[in-house]
């Protein structure tokens, strides 16, 4: 058995050196057991360990397997967890999750055919991206509109994703696009300069987050420019268990963001997964100076500017002359809890005057875990008490930083979040470009949905 979660270590694809760990692990996590309201994934090993008496060696290896399709990657564990490294146990249930899923794709016994057809389609982000973007119309009336009607059940028959399940829209134009084609304001005090790395979510389905995040940015003297590379980060074929491919895009992307940071930029990252994998998983899948430098510069849009409003000879501009709602709820997403920097979209809308009522809850959507029909009642679940939280906090105007997350919110709760960056665009009397400035707003997708929760 070897405690290893580095796949360029030969033993990390043994499976029976991986059963050897996962027992181990187990065996601590029921010792423990403070994880037990986290997710699914904790009360399942929890029933098997008592079923057991205990004895978590006497699990099978169907029973390690169903806590592995129960994880979601959300790593809210990693953040609670007292026997992390440096810790001697050396316990990254995430990492042990993902080399779990790894080892069964290499093997090609993650699921049943259905399974691997969903996970791979939804790991193509910037191929479906690109496809959608182009035929909008017809692609959100089919995907989105058509949530639970003939066609979207034929689709769960051949891709795996929920029929039920709402789906993000896509743009009508992409991110870059608008870009590229957009005039550069003088800047009257140039204060840094940034590569934006949009993510596919901003990219093709919400490029209105991009807009008003180069607009927040201009508006406090960040010169901008888009990162060498707008492609998916690879977070989806991590958590789908392709390492493989995963690496292979990463060290492209890791070439390529590195240049920008060699030309003095630092990276800015709106969508927390995103974030966490530039940081965290590039330099531990890809490694080497390139990795690290990639992850040292990189920062999530509020923690960049509150960092820039904090920094001796810098400032923010804290004249909010638009609008500002009284009070607001924000959803804390879970990627960006696991990057330990603190609440700094929270930090940053307090700025405002705004009153912010804190929902963690997790959505149950975490990568693209709730999309698959096999897990959508399972995800409803885990949701519910977000959905329950923010329709007590009662408030008109909610935001969330992570776009999938808010997708959840609209299921749960019929309300459209914005990002905390749009937020504070139109405090400071930016006008939207798309619509509302809402979940789906780039799209032309703002009504409030009828929802089953």
């Amino acid at each position: 058995m070897t405690v290893t979660y580095d796949p360029k270590d030969p033993r990390y694809w043994e499976e029976d050196d991986l059963r050897g760990e996962l027992t181990r692990v187990y065996d601590l996590c029921h010792g423990c057991r403070m994880c037990f309201n986290l997710c699914p994934a904790f009360p399942t090993l929890f029933d098997y360990a008592d079923k057991h008496d205990g004895h978590v060696e006497k699990m099978s290896a169907a029973e390690q397997d169903h806590v592995v399709d129960e994880c979601y990657q959300c790593k809210l564990c990693y953040v609670k967890c007292p026997y992390i490294p440096p810790h001697e146990w050396n316990l990254d249930y995430p990492r042990l999750m993902m080399r779990a899923e790894a080892v069964r794709h290499k093997a090609k016994k993650d699921g049943n055919t259905m399974e691997r057809v969903a996970k791979h389609a939804m790991s193509h982000t910037d191929l479906v991206g690109m496809l959608a973007t182009k035929t909008s119309a017809l692609a959100n009336k089919v995907v989105v509109q058509g949530t639970g009607k003939p066609v979207r059940k034929l689709m769960e028959k051949v891709s795996g994703i929920s029929s039920e399940r709402i789906l993000p829209p896509y743009a009508k134009q992409r991110f870059s696009t608008w870009f590229k084609k957009r005039t550069r304001p003088f800047l009257k005090r140039k204060q840094a300069s940034v590569a934006v790395f949009p993510t596919c979510f901003v990219e093709y389905m919400e490029p209105a987050i991009g807009k008003d995040l180069v607009k927040v940015l201009e508006v406090n003297g960040v010169e901008c420019d888009l990162a060498g590379t707008i492609g998916c980060c690879g977070a989806p074929m991590l958590h789908g268990g392709d390492v493989d491919a995963f690496v292979d895009g990463a060290r492209k992307m890791v070439s390529k963001l590195a240049e920008s940071v060699r030309q003095g930029k630092d990276i800015v990252v709106p969508q927390p997964t995103c974030g966490y994998v530039l940081k965290q998983d590039y330099p531990r899948y890809v490694g080497g100076p390139e990795a690290e430098l990639v992850s040292k510069n990189t920062y999530d849009a509020a923690e960049y500017l509150m960092k820039l409003h904090k920094t001796e000879g810098k400032e923010l501009d804290t004249e909010f002359t638009g609008d500002v709602p009284e009070e607001v709820t924000y959803h804390v997403a879970c990627h960006l809890q696991a990057q330990n920097i603190g609440l700094k979209s929270r930090d940053l809308m307090k700025l405002t005057g705004t009153k912010i009522t804190l929902v963690n809850k997790c959505s149950g959507i975490d990568g693209t875990w709730g999309y698959r029909a096999a897990n959508y009642e399972l995800a409803r679940k885990v949701a519910k008490p977000m959905g329950a939280a923010i329709e007590k906090a009662g408030n008109d105007v909610v935001t969330g930083d992570c776009h999938l997350a808010n997708g959840a919110i609209v299921q749960e709760t019929g309300k459209h979040p914005m990002h905390p960056i749009q937020m504070i665009a139109r405090a400071y009397g930016i006008p939207p470009e798309d619509g509302d400035g809402t979940w789906g707003a780039s799209a032309g997708l703002t009504e409030t949905r009828e929802t089953d929760a």
